[in-house]
């Protein structure tokens, strides 16, 4: 059994007596939280528990669909800094949680983020009644400041992604190279407005219910390039 199933049981045992559970993975820019959770979310809906519908039962709902759009952020002068705090709409992202851990609708929307854009896209996401387990990640998950305060209370359990800082700046560095940025330009931007970001959500660690280590999510990382080459 590997790390990833183990924590696929563990995921699975939030889903009591036909409740819907919401699941949080937060750590830092370039952490590999999307990594871990498309791969759990993936591995979850092959492997249902006992009475439930595969594919169906889990949900993805990732935090980034609440990113303040561009528009705005230049109105409140925030562009230069986009991916702190008061970039997001932390209250809507709570109110969406809530929401699905009623559990009172037939489907719920959420937005998502589209990478090439740069750009939050409403109504993006369905969440079906049927699904029992709604799996979200993002940054300030843990954060107790403003309205992310919010969030903590909505969510079953909070993983966090504890990635080596060597490794998660190399990620980080490519990925902003990859949508469009130079190199000297990626390495600044990770250097500062992404480092700024992560110095914040390290100070939330400790509120985690669970840590994954640098060893666990670089297997799983390196599991998911695997799989594409």
């Amino acid at each position: 059994m590997t790390v990833l199933d183990d924590l696929a049981n563990r995921a699975r045992s939030l889903v009591r007596g036909g409740h819907r559970a919401v699941l949080g993975i937060a750590g830092g820019p370039g952490s590999g939280k999307t990594t871990l959770a498309e791969n759990l979310v993936a591995l979850l809906r092959r492997t249902p528990p006992a009475g439930l519908r595969p594919l169906e039962w889990v949900a993805y709902v990732p935090m980034d669909g609440f990113h303040l759009a561009d528009v705005e952020l230049e109105r409140l002068g925030r562009r230069d800094r986009k991916g702190a705090p008061d970039t997001f709409d932390a209250a809507g992202y709570a109110a969406l949680l809530r929401r699905l851990g009623a559990d009172e609708d037939d489907v719920i929307y959420a937005p998502a983020f589209e990478r090439d854009l740069e750009q939050p896209i409403a109504g993006s996401i369905p969440v079906e009644r049927s699904a029992r387990l709604v799996v979200t990640e993002g940054n300030y998950l843990l954060l107790d400041q403003g309205d992310w305060a919010r969030v903590r209370p909505a969510l079953h359990e909070v993983w966090y992604c504890d990635l080596g800082a060597d490794e998660r700046v190399r990620r980080l560095i490519a990925r902003h190279e990859r949508f469009g940025k130079d190199h000297d330009a990626a390495v600044a931007w990770v250097l500062g407005t992404d480092q700024r970001n992560a110095d914040l959500i390290a100070t939330t660690r400790a509120r985690a219910d669970l840590v994954i280590p640098d060893a666990v999510l670089r297997a799983i990382g390196d599991r998911d390039r695997a799989m594409i080459d």
